[in-house]
């Protein structure tokens, strides 16, 4: 299939199960540690059948605005072109404002702290889910104690190995085993709800209300605990482009969202009955045969709930690429037909290394759950906000309906980002340190590329000048086709300009290629070139592409046959500038010193364009130019 084309939609009720698989593991396992935090003594409030009742009324009116009417209401539906997630939605707001050219820089840089805040999120959840499975052992003999951190991490470098397989067939495997989690989320749910029904009178959102008013401080403060009940929910949209809206909506409707409320209210009826299984009602809710085979279910569930952020993250990571806030980094296509499912052996490298850090660090999910909250909400206010860009601007809605609708998400957003960011020094200040270093190299990636191509255009001749001049006294053209990769098509490439010097020569046919990147996901093959006749035989051809296409210049190279350029790859010869960035003090580029070295660096040790843009390797020349900034 080519790199161009859209992705291959395969049958609802196959991606339906499919994402149960990746997408929804997240939020489906929260009910192992969300209530034991909310109404852990530490916030301050005191155990009662009324807080018992509220805290149970403040999670399920959580999950109905922040997931079911946000994300999958309102979120999923600012889709670009099949595709979501932060990035996706930053490139959809840019265009959304493009009549608005001020605010593009400060957009860009709250969506970049949106999706940094994002990777924190991936790196706490394979931590925090795998350790709240594996710490049932405890509850059934606390023998295995000192085997809860070992084993886990056991079990984080083996998920962590099956992604060269691609979320496809992950999912496809996870699949049956999160519906079957699902099954016994309900079950054990509705038998807990059965000892004590009066438990549902907590649907009352008074309760809420009281659970959050009443106890002043400490009411504010254990919004940062309940905030645990919808982490996942950002995944829904980030994974959007793997299997489509309708699957994932139909699979909320339809198991989790039924599931996890008959869960939460059945852990509260038992707290209810014996206060003393608040240490982990989740565990207590099953009698002592299940206990085992359910640990097993739940680690395998955590499992899944690690591959959501993970098949997020390696989306997340190629669009930053392609709009060029990353550098090049390897990317294997896992499958044929689904154009999304991807592999990136770099950022896998990067977050099980993190992950097994943090767990050996940690030791236990109520020491990580402080840390978790902040770049979960951090990261939804930044996609409420940039929301209402997308409604108003470029879906043209009324100012007031598109008001009322985010205005209400984003003062919820704020709340719980507020009450989380209250835990930065209880370990808060993880996901910040993660999501600032993140935000510190997208950002110098984006400006140092900005400072090259400025100095670059600024030594470089205009093409429509040095072509007039280059054949008023010809030099010697070798037969075959040379084609010059440029980053600004306007500009004379490095290469041909040392070609010409040392090798006095130029082939019959020159082409002068440049690949832009749109705000959209897709481009067509079909739709994807466009061929300028420059004479003598030399001509400008620019490849559109949209920023979830995989780049491959041969495949593009034949959308120029429609336009009549044609070419023969045995004849034909690719010439690249390498550049090799040299950081001067003395020089102004309106970057710090240290950060003009920190771009040298990434640059250094960025993927090649060779690789890259999928360029037969036999027929490369590349030519070097040192460029300083």
């Amino acid at each position: 299939m080519s790199s161009s084309a859209t992705p291959h939609k395969s049958s609802h009720i196959a991606l339906t199960i499919a994402a149960l698989g990746v997408v929804f593991g997240d939020i489906g396992t929260s009910p192992l540690y969300a209530l034991k935090e909310t109404f852990s003594p530490i916030h301050g409030i005191p155990f009662s059948e009324a807080t018992v009742l509220g805290g149970l009324s403040t999670v399920f009116w959580s999950l109905m605005f922040v997931v079911t009417l946000k994300y999958v209401t309102l979120v999923m539906r600012a889709d670009n072109h099949g595709e979501g997630g932060t990035m996706a939605l930053l490139a959809l707001v840019l265009d959304s404002v493009k009549d608005h050219p001020n605010w593009r820089p400060g957009l860009m840089l709250l969506g970049v702290a949106g999706a940094s805040l994002f990777y924190g999120d991936s790196v706490l959840t394979p931590a925090i889910s795998v350790l709240s499975a594996v710490e049932g052992l405890e509850v059934a003999t606390s023998a295995f104690k000192p085997y809860v951190v070992p084993i886990a991490v056991g079990i984080l470098i083996g998920l962590f190995a099956l992604q060269r397989a691609g979320s496809s067939k992950v999912g496809a495997i996870f699949g049956p085993i999160t519906i079957a989690w699902f099954i016994a989320l309900a079950a054990s749910g509705a038998w807990g709800i059965c000892q004590n029904p009066m438990v549902l009178s907590a649907l009352n959102p008074i309760y809420a209300f009281h659970f959050l008013t009443d106890h002043g401080w400490a009411s504010f403060l254990v919004l940062g605990a309940v905030i645990l009940s919808v982490t996942g929910a950002e995944a829904l949209y980030v994974d959007m482009g793997h299997f489509g809206k309708g699957p994932i909506r139909t699979a909320w409707f339809a198991l989790v969202f039924p599931s996890l409320i008959l869960n939460y209210f059945g852990q509260g009826a038992i707290i209810l009955q014996d206060p003393t299984t608040i240490v982990n009602p989740f565990f207590h809710m099953f009698p002592d045969w299940a206990l085992y085979p359910i640990i097993i279910l739940a680690c395998c569930a955590t499992v899944i709930a690690s591959q959501a952020v993970i098949a997020g993250t390696y989306s997340l990571t190629k669009q930053a690429v392609q709009l060029g806030f990353f550098p090049r980094l390897k990317v294997v296509q896992t499958s044929a037909q689904e154009i999304g499912q991807i592999y990136l052996p770099g950022v896998t490298n990067f977050l099980l290394f993190a992950v097994i850090l943090i767990v050996v660090s940690f030791g236990s999910s109520s020491a990580l759950a402080s840390a978790y909250g902040v770049a979960v909400t951090g990261d939804m206010l930044v996609t409420s906000i940039l929301t209402f860009f997308v409604i108003y601007f470029g879906w043209k809605l009324p100012l007031y309906l598109c008001i009322a609708s985010t205005s209400i998400f984003v003062c919820i957003d704020l709340a719980f980002f507020s009450a989380s960011i209250m835990k930065v020094f209880e370990g808060g200040w993880l996901p910040i340190l993660i999501a600032s270093t993140v935000f510190m190299l997208m950002t110098t990636w984006r400006r140092g590329r900005e400072v090259l191509f400025k100095r670059l255009s600024s030594s470089s001749v205009p093409l429509n000048i040095l072509l007039p001049s280059l054949f008023i006294s010809p030099p010697l053209r070798v037969p075959g086709t040379a084609i010059f990769l440029t980053a600004t098509p306007d500009a004379t490439p490095h290469a041909l300009l040392h070609n010409l010097n040392h090798n006095k020569v130029l082939h019959e046919r020159v082409v002068f290629l440049n690949v832009e990147v749109g705000n959209v996901p897709w481009i067509e093959q079909e739709d994807s070139c466009d061929v300028e006749d420059m004479g003598n035989n030399c001509y400008r051809v620019i490849i559109h592409l949209g920023f979830m296409n995989q780049p491959d210049i041969s495949q593009a190279l034949k959308a120029c046959e429609s336009k009549g350029l044609y070419f023969k790859m045995m004849e034909t010869s690719f010439f690249l500038s390498r550049e090799k960035i040299v950081p001067v003090a003395t020089l102004d580029s309106g970057m710090p010193f240290w950060q003009e070295r920190l771009f040298a660096t990434m640059a250094r040790n960025a993927g090649t364009a060779v690789d890259h843009f999928n360029i037969p390797t036999n027929r490369v020349i590349e030519l070097g130019t040192q460029v300083e900034i």
